[in-house]
């Protein structure tokens, strides 16, 4: 049985991996993927593990193996050297026992090859077919989108969430956006658990949380560089301090998935509407000082939207293009 190896940071999983490894697999009949994440890296690498799992589950010959290590503990260069390959080879001898092959586009996999004493085979070293760093794609993911790997893309998901108070077009906003940068969008649930305000109970703000970071959750993993979500768990807080004097708590899940790259809060200078669920126009405007307090108590800083409709809509482009699409 031939053994293979790729060794990588995996530091995202993007589709130069993704060939890499698939070119592996051909030329063995099993191929061990070691996954190495330091300690100082902020993607973790349970992560990056699953990440791999994900994209190649169905072939049992790959087989995924994670090592957590520490940077003052092994050395870590992004240049091949074979002083640096001598202390890893050491290491890798007592995470995989047998490898007769090693599969890589740097210097470092002869390097390595001599020390295990197996087979170095280069793939692409020129890198024509993805010319992608996992470095660049770490600096700046949305210029990078279509070189990420499928599975690792909803973690580079930009999380935008539309907060403010009743009527002010939370709801036709996310909407557009999620329209004008052809994404996902996560509806506010308010309306499908609790017909109007005034009859909302405490189970009520529950259920809300619950539905809503389930939806986020899942519209997450479709979102193509942006997912709008119109109102988060912060905005359902408010509502429970708001209507009965008393704080929300939820679990930790709930909180990890509300948890947004931007905030757009709309303020109550639009017209009030009243629809018949709606708070009245006095208590709408009250509402929003609340929003505000409790985004601001949690150091959750927001952009504050003001104007008639397609003034919210163009500001709200271009605050979100400033901050990612004019970096290209």
């Amino acid at each position: 049985m031939r053994s293979g190896l790729i060794i990588g940071k995996f530091y995202p999983l993007h589709l130069g991996h993704l060939s890499l490894i698939e070119f592996g697999i051909k030329q063995c009949d099993q191929l061990h993927v070691l996954i190495c994440a330091a300690d100082t890296e902020y993607i973790p690498g349970e992560i990056r593990l699953k990440w791999i799992q994900l994209s190649f589950g169905n072939d049992e010959n790959v087989l995924p193996v994670l090592y957590n290590y520490s940077e003052s503990e092994l050395p870590n260069t992004s240049v091949s050297s074979k002083e640096v390959s001598k202390v890893w080879a050491q290491k890798i001898k007592n995470i995989i026992s047998t490898i007769d092959v090693i599969f890589s586009s740097e210097p470092y996999g002869e390097y390595l090859a001599e020390y295990l004493n197996c087979e170095h085979i280069y793939f692409q070293p020129d890198r024509k077919s993805f010319p992608i760093h996992a470095s660049s794609i770490r600096n700046n993911s949305n210029s990078f989108w279509e070189y990420i790997a499928p599975a690792a893309r909803p973690f580079f998901v930009k999380k935008i969430i539309i907060s403010g108070t009743e009527s002010t077009g939370k709801s036709t906003l996310t909407k557009r956006l999620s329209q004008h940068y052809n994404t996902s969008m996560v509806p506010e649930i308010g309306r499908d658990v609790v017909p109007e305000t005034e009859v909302c109970t405490r189970e009520h703000l529950h259920l809300i949380a619950i539905l809503h970071a389930q939806k986020i959750i899942e519209e997450q993993q479709k979102a193509t560089r942006f997912l709008f979500i119109d109102t988060d768990i912060n905005i359902t807080r408010s509502y429970s301090r708001y209507l009965f004097k008393e704080d929300l708590t939820v679990e930790p899940w709930i909180d990890e998935a509300n948890t947004g790259d931007m905030y757009l809060f709309l303020e109550s200078d639009a017209p009030y509407i009243q629809d018949g669920t709606r708070l009245d126009q006095l208590r709408r405007n009250e509402l929003s000082l609340f929003h505000k307090e409790e985004l601001s108590k949690r150091n959750i800083s927001f952009e504050c939207i003001t104007g008639n409709w397609q003034e919210r809509f163009d500001k709200s482009v271009e605050i979100i293009n400033a901050k990612w699409i004019q970096r290209q």
